[in-house]
């Protein structure tokens, strides 16, 4: 591998793997440019190379979340550190072309020359909307089965609660017996 030749060979096939890798990878320079585009960002945002590469980020971030992203992304680029995200997978939402909502599970990186200098920031992403949905969908039958079960017992306590004088309405047999009134599901 000492060879020029044999450098040149891994350097072709980094940027063969980098570009047909399923995940996305995303390099924006300092000022949030997009400088680099491979395949897998073709196919989760639906931008061609052509159509992403010189614009920026604004592309794939929702309209709302345009000013948090960007105060982020200048606090990393002007200290050269990531704060929050460094080695960590975060769900963001994104935009696809068509302007659809996207989950995208990222991992942030801030490329540095030799000298340390920073050259940008890239990020790795692959698609997580079909398992955020199914995250919402079962927080939501969480949710419905907590208020059922919550339901059930105020109307075991009404039940329970209900004056003496109405018992005594249904007969003396109910009262003697322990037996709830007719109308009380318990």
């Amino acid at each position: 591998m000492g060879s020029p030749q044999a450098g040149a060979v891994d350097d072709r096939l980094r940027s063969m793997i980098a570009d047909q890798m399923l995940e996305a990878i995303i390099f924006v320079d300092p000022e949030g440019t997009i400088r680099w585009w491979n395949r897998g960002a073709e196919v989760l945002f639906g931008f061609t190379a052509a159509e992403a590469v010189g614009k920026s980020l604004d592309l794939i971030v929702p309209e709302k979340l345009r000013r948090a992203h960007d105060q982020g992304f200048r606090r990393a680029v002007a200290s050269g550190h990531l704060h929050k995200t460094q080695g960590q997978v975060l769900t963001t939402r994104s935009l696809n072309k068509y302007g659809a909502r996207l989950y995208v599970d990222f991992a942030f990186g801030l490329l540095k020359d030799e000298a340390g200098a920073l050259l940008g920031v890239y990020a790795v992403g692959r698609d997580a909307t079909a398992r955020h949905m199914q995250e919402v969908a079962a927080q939501v039958q969480q949710q419905q089965a907590q208020a059922a079960a919550a339901a059930q017992q105020r109307e075991a306590l009404r039940c329970r609660c209900r004056p003496h004088s109405a018992r005594v309405a249904r007969g003396e047999a109910a009262l003697r017996h322990g037996f709830h009134a007719r109308s009380c599901p318990m």
